[in-house]
């Protein structure tokens, strides 16, 4: 009786998520001088939406699916998408695609999306509650940001919710940047050498 030989292949990726912290670390620091008025326009936040916020995050995302993470691939998903459509949005609102459009905008309906990201967020502020603590106080800035951005777009407290959303997003940039940073060093120097966080433990996985 013949035998057969089975090799097993094992292909290792490395985890993207570093890079995707650094994606949403840069977008959100340029954006949010930008509301703190720091800066001024959106002429030179559109191109770090697309390429840090967007492409960076959509990498880590397709990346994370070989981990088999459904967290990552959702969360770095859906914010890489979230960053295109935003600055889609910006796009149009400037005349980027001629005058009609541009005279089209209800930025209502922006505000409509901000809600849904909300929804969103809050689900995944759940879920980052089992991965380590930095995460899951990025998701908590990120849910003050869209309650910002959903109120100062319909124009309800706008200065007070503006603010909110201003430094909810220097503070996404600070935490991720740092969560970026330990993810990097811990895993390159094999220790930790900037503390995560571990998990609250709240909810078990059951077998």
């Amino acid at each position: 009786m013949d035998t057969q030989n089975i090799n097993h292949v094992k292909v290792m990726t490395a985890d993207p998520s570093a890079l995707g912290l650094f994606g949403l670390a840069m977008v959100t620091l340029v954006a949010s001088s930008q509301k703190l008025g720091l800066t001024d326009g959106l002429s030179f936040i559109i191109p770090w939406a697309f390429f840090l916020g967007g492409l960076a995050q959509l990498f880590a995302c397709i990346h994370d699916a070989k981990h088999n993470n459904i967290f990552g691939v959702t969360a770095f998903g859906a914010f890489g998408l979230f960053w295109f459509g935003v600055g889609m949005s910006w796009l149009i609102q400037l005349g980027a695609f001629g005058e009609e459009l541009a005279s089209n905008v209800d930025s209502k309906q922006l505000g409509v999306a901000f809600l849904g990201y909300l929804i969103f967020s809050l689900y995944m502020t759940v879920g980052a509650m089992e991965t380590h603590k930095v995460l899951f106080f990025i998701f908590v800035f990120i849910d003050f940001l869209f309650i910002g951005l959903a109120l100062s777009t319909f124009d309800i407290m706008h200065e007070q919710t503006h603010m909110l959303a201003a430094i909810s997003e220097l503070c996404i940039a600070l935490l991720s940047f740092y969560g970026s940073a330990g993810t990097v060093l811990n895993t390159h120097f094999g220790q930790t050498l900037l503390p995560l966080g571990k998990p609250f433990g709240i909810f078990k996985k059951h077998s």
